[in-house]
């Protein structure tokens, strides 16, 4: 392995791959993209019934333009103006260059890129390669990637990031076998996905972490930590069960531990149709919103309610939800099915008949939605916030960007894909800076002091962080207890202080996972400091649902919670740019 390159991408997603080919494409050739393991990570392993990548519409009679979908992202609330406006005006750029690289986006007789509506989208911006969407960016990628021969450093987990006078120096990783490499680099960026590791009820893949706690221990700045999405997913092979899923009008049912089984929707609304316009409508407005706790969201909080009283909860597609009459429900549900062809049969086969692939996609995970009901619960699906960066996705940290769903660049209410779009967006722009500035800096010999992690028979690290995670779902996910959100905080505060004299493994083959749950620890002590500021400030908003309080609507949307080591802040929201550019002006731009 080389010791010293230009710039390292950390992490192996759709983000990661984008940032290093263009780094290449744009002249910067001595880089390398290092990964704890290739096939690991949120890109390769999630998607939902239909995964959704939000643009720019490019198909149809409706109107649209960059500014306007910059103002619906803006609009989400508590998003900075300028990455708003860049998500927007590089959208159909990024997505080109996929369709180049062979995504297979449906496209009509005319070659246009025919859109839908996702959730707080106000156009048809959505598309899908279907259920596997992000898995087939980052396999087209990779193979751009591989073509180019540019390197992939395989199976070395980041650990530290060195840095001095507030600029990247370097980082240290360690190899499977326990070894510490140092790579010195000019910049270095954070592709490594959202802080998947801090929940214990959680959609992402098990394989993700995140390595969010490695910007924070350099000092970066965080941006929105307290916003989260949360919604339905299956547990047993973890996956959104949003859109198709619930528009078909499964059975929900819950089974005690006596195996008692029980059809429990029936017992929280007035009548049968209710329900089940409430669980269509769970389809398309799938995360957890405050807004909806007394329309779809209902039906996360009956589910909540369930599992909190031991009994486990089932999606059933093999037969009818008791009461089922197509006549009875609401003209949007009644003429979705019927568009859809689907006024017929039992839940399994309208979605064969809806959408056959999100069928396969469990059936090729060990699944038979024919044969048996679906396990689901309200799990962390995915972390609006991240860490703060400005229009080129660098850090205050300079040198360090962080791009994809490690970066802090979402609003509490964006729309449905428009991650997936900002994982090409904000790539691109940060490799942009990168060559733009070439070697303005240089390097300096790096100084690692590696922990000293003491080895004991008996070792209750990995009891230690399932306790945690298990606690930060209960009582900061989208059911938040302020007092004890504020004590897991002081306890979490005083563990990381002392992590390691306490923490022990039993083998030397232990430290990679001991280190990586001081990254979370990190990461969760941060993410309380935000919430715990969000709740006593803003209140019940998006995802949160705050014991004792009321949800605040738009307030504090025109800011963002800036956390760093020291606490967490308000920060007023970078406007949205005006955009009366002229032409000639910027042709001749040198």
């Amino acid at each position: 392995m080389k010791k010293s390159y230009h710039t390292v991408v950390i992490g192996s997603g759709c983000a990661g791959y984008n940032a290093i080919d263009w780094l290449y494409d744009l002249g910067i050739a001595d880089v390398a993209l290092i990964t704890e393991g290739v096939n690991m990570g949120t890109s390769r392993n999630t998607g939902s019934d239909k995964q959704t990548y939000y643009k720019l519409t490019l198909a149809g009679d409706e109107p649209d333009s960059v500014y306007e979908m910059a103002r619906t992202l803006f609009d989400g609330g508590s998003m900075n103006g300028d990455t708003a406006l860049i998500q927007a005006a590089c959208s159909a750029k990024a997505f080109m260059k996929l369709v180049n690289l062979g995504l297979p986006f449906p496209t009509n007789r005319f070659g246009a890129f025919v859109g839908y509506k996702t959730d707080h989208d106000p156009r048809q911006r959505a598309t899908s390669c279907g259920p596997l969407t992000s898995k087939f960016m980052t396999e087209a990628l990779e193979r751009e990637v591989a073509r180019k021969g540019i390197p992939v450093l395989d199976g070395y987990q980041v650990v530290k990031l060195l840095t001095e006078d507030n600029h990247i120096q370097g980082l240290v990783s360690i190899d499977k076998d326990g070894i510490y490499h140092e790579l010195q680099a000019q910049n270095v960026i954070l592709a490594t996905g959202g802080p998947a590791g801090i929940y214990a009820d959680s959609v992402f893949p098990i394989s993700q972490t995140g390595a969010t706690g490695l910007a924070l221990d350099v000092g970066a700045k965080a941006c929105n930590l307290q916003e989260w999405q949360y919604g339905l997913a299956s547990t047993d092979f973890r996956w959104n069960v949003s859109g198709t899923y619930q528009q078909v009008l499964p059975r929900y049912v819950s089974v005690g531990e006596n195996g008692d089984e029980h059809e429990f929707l029936l017992s929280y609304f007035d009548n049968p149709a209710e329900a089940l316009d409430m669980v269509f409508l769970k389809g398309y407005q799938w995360p957890f919103d405050v807004r909806k706790i007394e329309g779809s969201s209902r039906i996360d909080l009956i589910v909540a309610q369930e599992n909190a009283k031991g009994r486990t909860v089932y999606m059933d597609f093999g037969q009818n939800p008791t009461g089922l009459n197509f006549n009875c429900l609401s003209p949007e549900t009644y003429q979705y099915l019927e568009k859809s062809n689907a006024l017929f049969g039992t839940p399994i086969e309208r979605l064969e008949k809806m959408n056959p692939r999100a069928i396969k996609l469990y059936l090729d995970n060990g699944i038979d939605l024919y044969a048996k009901p679906l396990k689901v619960a309200v799990c962390a699906q995915h972390c609006n916030g991240g860490i703060a960066v400005d229009a080129n996705w660098e850090s205050n940290v300079k040198g360090l960007y962080a791009v994809g769903e490690a970066a802090g660049t979402f609003g509490v209410y964006r729309p449905g894909g428009s991650a997936l779009n900002d994982t090409q967006v904000g790539a691109m722009r940060a490799a942009e800076h990168i060559a733009r500035k070439q070697a303005t800096c240089k390097t300096k010999p790096l100084s690692f002091t590696p922990p000293i992690i003491s080895v004991r028979k008996t070792a209750t690290w990995r009891e230690r962080k399932a306790d945690i995670q298990k606690r930060m779902s209960i009582h900061a996910a989208y059911n938040r207890t302020p007092d004890e959100m504020c004590k897991l905080h002081k306890e979490l505060c005083q563990l990381k202080e002392n992590f390691f004299t306490e923490m022990a493994v039993s083998t030397h083959h232990e430290i990679p996972a001991l280190l990586k749950f001081y990254d979370i620890l990190i990461t969760q002590i941060h993410v309380l400091s935000a919430m715990i500021f969000a709740a006593e400030n803003i209140g019940s908003r998006g995802s949160a649902l705050v014991i004792g309080t009321e949800p605040s609507g738009d307030k504090h949307n025109d800011c963002v919670v800036t956390t760093d080591r020291k606490g967490s802040i308000f920060e007023s929201v970078r406007p949205l740019p005006a955009c009366d550019d002229w032409f000639e002006t910027i042709w001749n731009e040198k």
